[in-house]
């Protein structure tokens, strides 16, 4: 009979692709990853994982395995909501800051659905500053969004700095060239950090792309259009770091949990213990 904490690990191995952050998402030590696996592999007799220096891939055994591992411990988690006597059922409404959706978000839904089977989650997507009106007016139960470094709304999950990309990371805009800038539409928190540190160090600058779709942005981008900024363990693919300092250098931005007053507690810390769990990037 297969173990299902062994399984659990190796669908977050799975997913993150490094011992190293499958146990920081785990909250376990990278050595019970590493036997999770050397038993999973063990009990099925055949090898799952192939390993190097560089990089963790799953074997054509481990991958048949995945869709069946999420199948058991799905169908765990369901029986446990079922017959467990703390089971949550109800509707919880989550609030995520765009640029999140498009790189961490999958995950944390597949392991609340997973343990939460009778939750109906309704998720809205919008800007951070969207977000924060939208539950100010009650429309949302638990917002995960940014904030400006010295804000002190929500509960800080981490902070990490904003990076400058292009589809050259070798781009080298002439001092009193006019910058062409690819932004999210105000009242992006992200926007207003890049303008303010442009006019601070007199960099003349034009918005030639706006959209509120951060997959809009990156294909302007990817294009050639301009530059525009993210969060650095949130750089889409196709782009990469502008390097040196030929542009202005950019505040930090934090990442808060903010729950609604009133709102279930219950559903709303399973699902911030959740997300303060899994969502902290390896390198922060």
């Amino acid at each position: 009979m297969l173990n299902l904490h062994h399984l659990d690990s190796f669908l977050m191995l799975q997913q993150t692709g490094s011992f190293t952050e499958a146990a920081a998402r785990l909250g376990v030590g990278q050595s019970t990853v590493t036997q999770h696996i050397q038993r999973l592999e063990k009990s099925l007799g055949r090898q799952l994982v192939f390993r190097d220096t560089h990089q963790v891939r799953l074997t054509a055994d481990g991958e048949a395995l995945v869709g069946y591992a999420r199948g058991m411990l799905d169908l765990n988690g369901q029986v446990l909501s079922l017959f467990g006597e703390s089971r949550l059922r109800g509707r919880l409404r989550l609030g995520v800051s765009e640029d999140v959706v498009a790189n961490r978000l999958t995950g944390i839904l597949e392991d609340f659905i997973r343990l939460h089977p009778l939750v109906d989650l309704e998720l809205t997507v919008a800007l951070s500053a969207v977000l924060n009106q939208m539950q100010d007016a009650g429309d949302l139960d638990l917002v995960l969004a940014k904030r400006h470094v010295g804000d002190t709304h929500g509960k800080l999950l981490y902070r990490e700095p904003l990076v400058w990309l292009a589809r050259d990371p070798h781009f080298a805009p002439a001092r009193d060239a006019v910058l062409p800038l690819i932004a999210f539409p105000p009242p992006s928190i992200t926007r207003r950090v890049v303008q303010e540190a442009l006019d601070r160090e007199k960099f003349a600058w034009r918005v030639v792309c706006t959209c509120g779709s951060l997959s809009g942005l990156t294909a302007a981008a990817r294009a050639g259009m301009g530059v525009m900024v993210q969060p650095r363990s949130m750089v889409p693919e196709g782009l990469r770091e502008i390097a040196g300092d030929r542009l202005p250098r950019l505040e930090d931005v934090e990442f808060v949990l903010i729950p609604r007053r009133g709102a279930d507690a219950v559903m709303v810390e399973a699902l911030s213990s959740l997300i303060a769990a899994r969502i902290v990037p390896q390198s922060i």
